[in-house]
């Protein structure tokens, strides 16, 4: 191992007089300086024998300077560090006028037969090799085990991101079953109280999701896996949270004001689905957060350079509301995470959980910032601002045709789609069938991966529908077999895959993506989901 050895400033002078070499015959200079150094000092000949070493030697390594005269230092040296060694002293003896004086460390036997570790400096004179070291055993075993600790932290992070990953598999899977269940019962003939509790228990998994989901994010956020997407994007994308949570405030009986600057409109670069996760939490929590009153949302976008129509843009969310509030105190504490409101606050209203963390590390991630402003009893204000660049002139943008609105389903080809479901669970099994059944589709079903490419080398189906965690053969392995089949198959068309996955990281669904799949799902799924990703790869 090479490195340059570090002295301290008042033994470097000693050590430069000791490696200066060619004044060291005057006895008195010498053997003053041999007797004062802490640094181990030897003068040794071209052969690798001891002239003299310092008593330092046994203070270090055992052996007095009597006992080292005459030993031939490679003896001493720990057999695995031999090869370095060895190319260290050819380096010293052939070293040239100029040429930098490079640092050794290696082992060297202690008298009771252990090792201590030393780092070197030597250079020759003549016939000699004039070297100094230093005992830093205990720095390098220091340094040894900041790399073990840091190797342990990353290891113990992995296992935690991948404990994380399954759990998130294991809570989705029956999760999808509750929710695509009472998805489907909702669309049923149901008397005003029987739809009411599917309404409560469609609320409650639909909070127990996103707390999942919230997890997940703090997991990523803190081992530095979570990344953020760069595409071209509409902003009414970023904005759909309005419609959900404007309707959950009427349903409170708050008014919902939404103020629109004209420029806040068009395509921009940049990650809507994290910014419509960090508008969504906020309006969530200032619904909570408000028994009566209203909430307001104001949307602004603004040019850095005003004459430049797709220069550099800042997006500016501002939601405000006239709940409970907080002092000033709470408000410094708010974006930490496991902070929450004080003690009747939330007796009354519940926990923030987790939101608001996310929502600061996902503006700092994107470059922008966030504030809260709050008066206690008067309601709150937050703000988040984000650089964005356009991705076209706003008179470019008006210029488009309007997108087709209307409710996902299943394209008319004037008979019934057939569909090969890969899924072992039979809850979520049935979830499909009932979500696919009403739009008159015939499914067929198989266990697992192996069953599923079985049936499809057998058949001819217009969708596969894969879940990616199956016992016999996962969805990925499946997928990728489909794939080689059709293009070893002659005029076998390319059916189209939709990962159906209660695995939610990112890297994930690109796993999904690189073994064939045309979309990704994400459990747990509902009728629109489905349908939309069905709809997505199988076209109009």
């Amino acid at each position: 191992m090479s490195c340059t050895a570090q002295i301290e400033p008042d033994e470097e002078d000693l050590a430069a007089a000791f490696l200066a070499g060619p004044t060291m015959g005057a006895g008195a200079d010498l053997s003053t300086f041999f007797d004062v150094s802490l640094d181990l000092l030897v003068i040794r000949e071209l052969d690798g024998r001891v002239a003299r070493v310092s008593p330092s030697w046994h203070t270090a390594l055992g052996y007095t300077p009597e006992e080292m005269r005459g030993v031939l230092l490679l003896t001493l040296v720990h057999p695995d560090d031999m090869p370095g060694t060895l190319g260290s002293v050819q380096e010293v003896e052939n070293r040239r006028p100029g040429d930098p004086v490079l640092g050794h460390i290696n082992r060297y036997r202690h008298k009771d037969g252990g090792y201590r570790t030393l780092e070197w400096r030597a250079r020759r004179f003549g016939d000699h090799i004039y070297a100094v070291a230093r005992d830093v055993t205990d720095r390098v075993a220091a340094e040894q085990a900041l790399i073990d600790a840091k190797a342990a932290a990353e290891a113990a992070n992995t296992a935690k991101s991948e404990f994380l990953a399954n759990m998130s598999h294991e809570i989705r899977t029956p999760l999808n079953g509750v929710i695509g269940i009472v998805d489907a019962l909702s669309r049923t003939p149901l008397s005003p109280e029987q739809a009411e509790m599917v309404g409560l228990i469609r609320g409650s998994g639909v909070t127990l999701e996103r707390l999942v989901s919230d997890i997940l994010d703090v997991s990523k956020i803190e081992a530095g896996q979570l990344d953020l997407e760069s595409r071209a994007f509409d902003l009414e994308e970023a904005l759909e949270p309005l419609a959900v949570m404007g309707a959950r405030a009427e349903d409170k009986g708050l008014a919902f004001h939404v103020e629109r600057a004209p420029e806040a409109r068009g395509l921009f670069i940049g990650d809507s689905t994290r910014i419509r996760q960090v508008l969504g939490n906020l309006l969530s929590n200032a619904i909570k957060f408000t028994a009566d009153g209203s909430v307001t949302v104001r949307i602004e976008t603004w040019p850095d350079d005003p004459d430049a129509p797709t220069a550099a843009h800042q997006l500016a969310i501002t939601v405000e509301d006239t709940g409970v509030g907080f002092n000033a105190g709470h408000a410094a504490r708010l974006f930490e995470r496991f902070n929450h409101a004080d003690g009747p606050i939330t007796r009354r209203f519940g926990r923030p959980a987790l939101g608001l963390s996310i929502c600061r590390s996902l503006v700092v991630m994107m470059g922008g910032s966030i504030e809260a402003r709050s008066t206690p009893g008067a309601g709150s204000r937050f703000r988040f601002v984000l650089p964005l660049d356009r991705a076209g002139s706003l008179a470019e943008y008006d210029a488009r045709e309007p997108a087709a609105a209307g409710a996902a389903a299943l394209p008319v080809t004037g008979r019934p789609i057939r569909v090969l479901l890969a899924e072992d669970h039979p809850t979520n099994q049935r979830v499909v069938q009932l979500i696919l059944g009403g739009q008159g589709a015939e499914v067929v079903t198989a266990d697992d991966g192996a069953q599923a490419v079985a049936a499809f080398e057998a058949d001819v189906f217009d969708v596969v529908l894969m879940d990616m965690q199956m016992p016999v053969m996962d969805g990925l392995t499946a997928t990728r077999a489909i794939r080689a089949f059709e293009a070893s198959t002659p005029h076998r068309p390319r059916t189209p895959i939709v990962m159906l996955s209660a695995n939610a990281m990112a890297e994930h669904r690109a796993d999904s993506f690189a073994a064939g799949a045309d979309s990704h799902v994400a459990k747990p799924i509902t009728a629109a989901s489905l349908l939309g990703g069905i709809q997505a790869v199988l076209g109009d």
